[in-house]
């Protein structure tokens, strides 16, 4: 297997994007990573997107978004895998170039979630849970959230305050990145008096309904410098699964696709916990925030929300997350997320990140599908 390097970035900001069709965003977003990239035509484009036919009617997304990216001809394909599709895209390419069998590949995520009413996206977003045993019985994803949350509460002796500095971490990064939806500050005084979803999930628990597309542009190590003097490497790219209904799994408060597919890219990449220097986690829900941490080997069962009260999260903390604003404030365009986050990463790892950089050889993202039936993390290095 070849060793793999992104060559190339690109993103939209992130908004609502009244003007902008799926196509456009797609478009965009493909157009800057190959500029960035300096590439003319790659070997192929993977699509990450979750639900372009229910939101956008549009299936067949990536061949419409190699139309008229001016690709047309290459491999196109759309991948999916709930939340985690922008990551399974990338592992997609990833492993077409570790194996030889491609050049040069543009990764893109996108997702139009906007131009639907608000019950038509829940409608959408639940349909990563399990139809028959958890949406036919009414439960949306807010509130298969709110029982995780409110049962890590439980067990661990947990005030609903506690979460807030995820919140505060996320919104307060998100104002050193112009491509964030919220530039805006929250207190901890906000976070607690934010209007409820689903008692414990308040408002501000929860990543925002929003338009967005972001791209990669892919190519074998041993060629990455033909393209650019910063290539960021990839170290590490892994998937793991879990049940798709919470109720069926040992312990609902132990993502362990996030732990399997964590244990499989340090593995792959040599590292541990403690060689990385920051993580995007994926933070749809606060909840999220406190499981992936435990889950990823950075704090005990239980502990995750303390690393939050604790300012370890920051960017000058133990372990910086969400450093360009997260799920939370950057915003939760579904499909795109998990190329959202690996762009940040390689802004942080080739020194871009500008008022939010941060020292940093070694990062990794983790795109979570679901409430964790699908966990992608990838790691990558700072080739500068």
């Amino acid at each position: 297997m070849r060793q793999v390097s992104i060559i190339g970035i690109g993103q939209v900001p992130v908004d609502e994007h009244w003007d902008l069709s799926l196509r456009d965003l797609g478009v965009q977003a493909v157009r800057a990573a190959m500029q960035d990239a300096g590439a003319e035509m790659p070997d192929a484009l993977y699509v990450g997107t979750m639900a372009s036919g229910e939101l956008s009617g549009q299936e067949h997304a990536a061949a419409l978004i190699a139309d008229h990216a001016g690709l047309r001809g290459v491999e196109a394909i759309r991948m999916e895998a709930a939340c985690a599709s922008g990551a399974a895209a990338l592992r997609a390419g990833y492993l077409a170039v570790a194996s030889g069998l491609l050049e040069v590949v543009v990764i893109c995520g996108v997702e139009k979630m906007t131009d639907m009413v608000a019950e038509d996206v829940t409608t959408a977003l639940a349909s990563a849970a399990d139809a028959e045993y958890e949406v036919a019985q009414g439960v949306s994803f807010v509130a298969l959230n709110a029982l995780l949350m409110r049962r890590y509460m439980h067990e661990h002796d947990v005030p609903r305050s506690a979460f807030a500095g995820f919140v505060i971490n996320s919104h307060r990064n998100a104002m050193g990145n112009p491509n964030a939806m919220f530039h805006m500050q929250i207190t901890e005084e906000a976070f607690n008096k934010s209007r409820m979803i689903a008692d414990p999930v308040g408002l501000l628990d929860s990543a925002p309904i929003c338009d967005g597309a972001a791209a990669v542009v892919l190519a074998p190590t041993a060629r990455a410098r033909e393209f650019t003097a910063k290539p960021v490497h990839i170290r590490a790219s892994a998937v793991a699964t879990d049940t798709v209904a919470i109720h069926d799994r040992a312990d609902p408060l132990f993502l362990r696709a996030g732990f399997l597919s964590c244990q499989k890219a340090y593995a792959q990449a040599r590292v541990t916990p403690g060689d990385i220097d920051l993580f995007e986690l994926h933070d749809a829900f606060t909840i999220m925030s406190a499981l992936s941490l435990e889950a990823a080997g950075f704090a005990p069962r239980g502990q995750g929300v303390r690393l939050a009260q604790e300012g370890e999260i920051t960017l000058q903390g133990r372990i910086p997350i969400c450093t360009m604003g997260g799920l939370k404030a950057r915003g939760h365009p579904v499909g795109a997320t998990g190329i959202y986050q690996v762009v940040e990463l390689a802004q942080q790892l080739r020194g871009e990140a500008g008022p939010n950089q941060i020292d940093c050889r070694l990062g990794m993202a983790q795109n979570i599908g679901g409430s964790g039936a699908t966990i992608i993390t990838h790691i990558l290095e700072s080739g500068v």
